[in-house]
């Protein structure tokens, strides 16, 4: 399963960063430093916080850009009274492309379990937006060899009951817990390692065309200095980007890894 035919996924997870008026000087100038000729190779969903999606939204519809909008939560039901919660149905309506569901920080802060993540991304299917569904272990799980057990049990409760076809248009995000915000990164063969498992896993599931097509992402302490040899695994098909996504210039070098290769 390593022909990589895919294309490559760059998504940045500005996390609680950047009010809207940050928003837009970032955006205006990552425009800048990302060609036409990047765009022809690679897709970069842009993974904003609540506030700043409208004049994202609004930039990029104005200036015609062609980064994705993309939001980093949402909550299961369509509406009701679920104070200071924002639904899939309320990010589709403002041209939201990509939903991060299952990132360690909602599932170890907030105490997000495998049932509600699996909810979640029922209603970011539901309406037609794409889940960048997040799953990792933590450095004891990985010092006591259990990473696959971790893993391959989050992906197995997140892909359950899912057509072939749903799953296929799928992104999954390996993010080593330990490797988030510390500095620290997987090797890049660790995360093929990985990575390779959660395909031949995905294949189990859904069988050989899902496999072929599901996006694989790496993330946890991406930057230029890693990333040319973090793409050249054959079965990572992009990256999502925490910290390094706040600067535009690294983000950019990001963007345009092929160049550094």
């Amino acid at each position: 399963m390593s022909v990589n035919f895919r294309r490559p996924l760059i998504s940045g997870n500005w996390k609680m960063n950047h009010n809207h008026f940050d928003a837009i000087q970032f955006v205006q100038k990552l425009a800048y430093l990302v060609t036409k000729e990047d765009f022809e190779v690679v897709d970069v969903s842009l993974n904003v916080p609540f506030t700043d999606i409208r004049s994202v939204q609004t930039l990029i519809d104005a200036d015609e850009l062609r980064f994705q909008l993309g939001a980093q939560h949402c909550h299961f039901e369509e509406n009701g009274a679920f104070t200071g919660e924002v639904s899939a149905a309320m990010l589709s309506k403002l041209g939201v492309k990509t939903v991060i569901v299952g990132h360690s920080e909602r599932r170890e802060i907030f105490g997000e379990s495998d049932e509600t993540i699996y909810k979640k991304i029922s209603a970011i299917v539901k309406c037609n937006m794409t889940p960048i569904i997040c799953v990792g272990e933590t450095q004891a799980e990985r010092e006591s060899g259990a990473t696959e057990e971790k893993v391959l049990g989050q992906l197995r409760s997140a892909l359950a009951q899912r057509s072939p076809e749903q799953v296929g248009k799928f992104v999954i995000a390996y993010e080593p817990i330990w490797a988030i915000g510390t500095g620290l990164t997987a090797t890049a063969q660790d995360a093929q390692s990985v990575i390779s498992a959660i395909r031949n896993e995905v294949l189990v599931l859904a069988g050989a065309e899902a496999a072929q097509s599901v996006r694989l992402q790496y993330g946890g302490s991406v930057k230029s200095s890693n990333i040319a040899e973090i793409m050249e695994q054959p079965d990572i098909d992009g990256v999502l980007v925490g910290g390094a996504s706040l600067d535009p210039d690294e983000f950019a070098r990001i963007v345009r890894y092929r160049l550094l290769a």
